[in-house]
């Protein structure tokens, strides 16, 4: 998510931290790159105007260039501005699903993924929230559209609403909403029609629907790709019928991701959830401050802990770090590594959440540290016996043959892979010894489980980081001061760091 605007700003911002001093001018010019960045990111020249004026009146003053860390203090202005633009003046609100059946209306325009997302959100409220939710296409234009948001619904176990030929949009919206009563359900999803374009007839039908289902929430779903155009499309459709918020969709692409930065400011609308893949669970709230976060490379902890808690078991867990405590780390528990890490979102996905390694993601990516890499090395290890993953040590030349074989890869990929288990096996071995393990143990795991994250200050947070920095930085070193690893003893592998001491 908007990986060109943060390497641009990141550039920009670095050059600032290291000057030392900063004259006013400095300030400005700096500025300057930051406003040429956001246009070249799609941001309405309104928008970049407004929010360059505000920083510059806060960030030229003589608190600011005369402070010991001036550069500091521009990027945290430039951080609080960002928040302000991406959360506008109002508090974040939930979904309206309080009163059952509520009905939430799901607007926009052909292809922009609105199908997918009224799924997305469907499995999200059932198994985040324990809603009872029923699905409802009204698309009766293009061919199959009901068909495959019943299958979407099979998919994630959430009722659909039985398809009847010949009836108008306006019809199934009314059937749906008796069924939604007569059925318990706690929420009622309406998937309306889309165009390529907007239209009279779109709008009208879109009005007829809604006066007759009166949605809690009319949620449109846009392509984040589309720029600008975004924008206009969110201005028509709220301008004609009402929208309570948007959901933009392909978030996880290499567009420029201005939309975003705009939404909120021209149409007043808050931005509830992002769409990043098109896996059924590729889908989460829009958390301004997170967002600002991920933008000037500051990472996004709390979503890595989040993303660890969602798909790590508990029980799992502590077996885990109670191995590790011991020094213990074999090739099983590396291949429950690798797999984590492709659960978490891959190599890409980590790096991105992590604090100042987004604008690294790239010198991964060229050094052939991917997903692909991940399950190569899975595959090795898969083509282990159990005791040659119990005891690495028996692996000699004809095993390795025979293991490289099996996997469809070299002896060369093998012996990289047994180099980076030895290194993390001793780091594993030193951090037991030390207690290091054991305090890491009892911080992230203890009496209650895994911390929640929402419940926690920023400082406990970068205390948090701080203090998980021996998962990940105790492999080799190389990485930057205060980097925070992963959760619950989840470590990357030794390559990753590697990589980043030669940078």
């Amino acid at each position: 998510m908007f990986e060109s605007l943060s390497e641009r700003l990141g550039g920009v911002f670095d050059r600032l931290t290291k000057q030392g001093a900063l004259s006013e001018a400095d300030v400005v010019t700096a500025l300057r790159e930051v406003r040429v960045a956001l246009l070249e990111a799609d941001v309405s020249l309104p928008v970049a105007r407004d929010f360059i004026k505000r920083v510059t009146e806060k960030a030229t003053g003589a608190a600011v260039t005369k402070s010991i860390t001036p550069g500091q203090m521009v990027v945290k202005i430039v951080h609080d501005e960002l928040i302000r633009v991406l959360a506008g003046d109002g508090p974040a609100e939930a979904l309206k699903i309080d009163n059952p059946p509520a009905t939430i209306l799901m607007v926009g325009l052909q292809g922009s993924g609105k199908t997918t997302t009224t799924a997305k959100l469907a499995k999200r409220l059932k198994e985040k929230n324990g809603k009872k939710v029923l699905l409802a296409s009204l698309d009766t234009n293009r061919p199959a559209a009901m068909e495959q948001l019943a299958i979407l619904g099979t998919q994630i176990g959430v009722d659909s609403l039985p398809i009847v030929k010949g009836e108008t949009a306006v019809q199934i919206a009314r059937r749906a909403r008796t069924q939604a009563s007569l059925g318990g359900y706690d929420v009622l999803f309406l998937d309306t029609a889309g165009r390529l374009h907007i239209d009279e007839v779109l709008m009208d039908e879109v009005q007829a629907v809604r006066d007759i289902a009166q949605p809690r929430e009319t949620l449109l779903v846009v392509d984040g790709l589309t720029g600008q155009d975004a924008v206009n499309v969110a201005t028509e459709f709220d301008g004609k019928v009402g929208i309570t918020g948007v959901v933009l969709t392909r978030m996880d692409g290499d567009g420029r991701g201005g939309a975003a930065l705009s939404m909120r400011a021209v149409t007043g609308k808050p931005i509830r959830f992002v769409g990043l893949g098109e896996k059924m669970d590729a889908i989460e709230p829009f958390d301004p401050e997170r967002v600002a976060g991920r933008i000037l490379g500051m990472g996004d902890i709390v979503a890595l802990v989040e993303k660890a808690q969602e798909t790590f078991e508990a029980e799992q867990a502590e077996r885990m770090a109670k191995r590790f405590a011991k020094g213990l780390f074999n090739m099983n528990d590396l291949k429950m590594q690798l797999e984590q890490m492709l659960k978490m979102g891959g190599m890409q996905g980590l790096m991105g959440m992590m604090p100042g390694m987004a604008k690294m993601s790239a010198q991964a990516e060229a050094a052939g540290l991917n997903d692909r890499m991940l399950r190569h090395q899975i595959a090795l290890i898969n083509s282990m016996t159990r005791k040659e993953r119990a005891n690495p040590d028996l692996l000699q030349a004809s095993r390795k043959k025979r293991i490289a074989a099996g996997a469809g890869l070299e002896v060369a990929d093998l012996n990289r892979l047994l180099k980076q288990h030895k290194q993390m096996a001793e780091m594993m071995k030193r951090m037991g010894k030390g207690g290091m393990m054991k305090n890491l143990v009892r911080q992230f795991l203890g009496k209650g489980g895994m911390p929640d994250p929402s419940k926690m200050s920023p400082e406990e947070l970068a205390e948090m980081a701080k203090g998980m920095q021996g998962g990940l930085g105790g492999m080799g070193g190389g990485l930057p001061p205060g980097l925070g690893g992963l959760p619950r003893g989840i470590t990357l592998p030794a390559g990753l760091s590697g990589l980043m001491k030669k940078k």
